[in-house]
């Protein structure tokens, strides 16, 4: 049993596309990709330096761009795809839920409404590390927060406002790390809900149809192949938590040996190293590595 995952937002490098520009049609995809998410990938993706792909407006297109162009260097087949965040939907496209012009459009509505979510309500975001989750989510939704990224048993990200999640960082419970996050917003939480609305009207009219391979998705974990099913559940978590450690869950309950992570890989090969112990974790780098 094997696995497809794409990586979300957070895992951008400068200069990541360059090393796809010289295959194939990569340069005329990305120009079109370009026009259709409104924004020039192939400039950020090999000029921009890490402040300016840490936008989301920026990240997120990108990182869509980056998926989609190093699985066409895969040539095998796998049982079941699923993607981080913005990561489904590249995810949707290798599964054939979504073409990849209209994902790629879909993402630049998804980013920009975002980043306006971010700069409207000043949000913040911090991972809770070790510790019993039950006492992290208390810690948590005592702060005022919200969780927002299950990414395992021993990491909760929260998201909310700037004074919660700095009350949240001061009032640490025993025997956790609270790390603050570099991010522009809170991601996952009720403050993207106005985001979620961008995105289903961005989606709406675009042809869905179901997956020729089962998607796991963020929202519940649950390994879907009815393509509206999978796009509502796309749409409904932008503001909602990204359930990682479901995903691993039903990895291991299908009997995943083999987890291939896209381009810019290594964040989830590295979520998945406890939860899939006995499996084979790859990572797509760069052409020279899938030669």
């Amino acid at each position: 049993m094997r696995a497809l995952v794409s990586p979300g937002q957070g895992a951008q490098k400068p200069g990541m596309l360059a090393p796809w520009l010289a295959l194939g049609e990569s340069r005329q995809r990305l120009e079109r990709w370009s026009e259709l998410a409104g924004l020039d990938l192939v400039r950020h993706g090999t000029e921009s330096g890490a402040e300016e792909i840490r936008d989301t407006a920026v990240a997120q297109p990108l990182l869509t761009a980056a998926a989609l162009l190093s699985y066409e260097a895969v040539a095998e087949p796998f049982d079941l795809v699923a993607g981080h965040s913005v990561g489904e939907f590249s995810a949707a496209v290798i599964a054939g839920v979504l073409s990849a012009d209209d994902a790629m459009r879909a993402v630049g509505a998804r980013a920009r409404a975002m980043a306006a979510c971010a700069a409207a309500h000043s949000g913040a975001m911090a991972a809770v590390v070790g510790g019993a989750p039950d006492a992290a989510l208390a810690a948590i939704e005592g702060a005022g927060a919200w969780p927002a990224n299950f990414n395992g048993p021993s990491q909760i990200v929260a998201g909310g406002t700037v004074t919660a999640i700095d009350r949240l960082v001061q009032e640490a419970p025993r025997g956790t790390r609270v790390i603050r996050l570099d991010v522009a917003g809170a991601f996952h939480t009720p403050l993207m809900a106005e985001a979620e609305q961008a995105l289903r009207a961005a989606l709406a009219g675009v042809a869905v149809a179901d997956a020729a391979v089962p998607m796991v998705t963020n929202q519940a974990g649950q390994a879907l192949t009815n393509g509206r099913q999978i796009i509502e559940s796309i749409i409904r978590q932008v503001a909602r938590p990204v359930r990682w450690d479901l995903v691993l869950e039903t990895f291991a309950a299908r009997g995943v040996t083999a987890q291939l992570e896209l381009a810019p890989g290594g964040v989830l090969t590295g979520l998945a190293k406890r939860a899939l112990k006995d499996a084979r974790l790859e990572q797509v780098g760069a052409p020279a590595v899938v030669a």
